[in-house]
């Protein structure tokens, strides 16, 4: 029997997007080696040659740096929240109701300079 032909998926732009989460969360890969139990050599062939992580290791890279795995699945083909938007959530949860209030002013201040901008 023929074996089945399977395109293999390219999991590169996952890659980028870990590499990305991590150098903005200022971690090295040294530091995110030592507390995944992994080689820093095998974190960065998955963030720059796009090497397929084991299930576990993809599972626990997702769920570290709040990447939206429907993101890289099936990009903008679905209606859930996107890798960024994922990563200010803990960030908001994190805030005092006075610091919710300046992110809200802040992002209410953005929109309506775009409004300015589109008149």
């Amino acid at each position: 029997m023929a074996k089945r032909p399977v395109q293999k998926y390219d999991f590169s732009p996952f890659g980028k997007a870990i590499k990305s989460a991590r150098n903005e969360q200022k971690e090295s890969r040294n530091k995110v080696g030592n507390e995944m139990y992994l080689s820093p050599r095998y974190l960065a062939n998955i963030e720059n040659k796009g090497q397929h992580p084991s299930l576990q290791i993809f599972f626990e890279l997702v769920t570290r740096y709040h990447i939206s795995v429907d993101q890289l699945l099936f990009g903008n083909a679905t209606e859930s929240k996107s890798t960024a938007r994922r990563q200010l959530d803990p960030l908001l949860d994190g805030m005092t109701e006075a610091e919710l209030k300046i992110v809200i002013a802040t992002a209410q201040a953005i929109l309506d300079a775009r409004a300015e901008e589109e008149k």
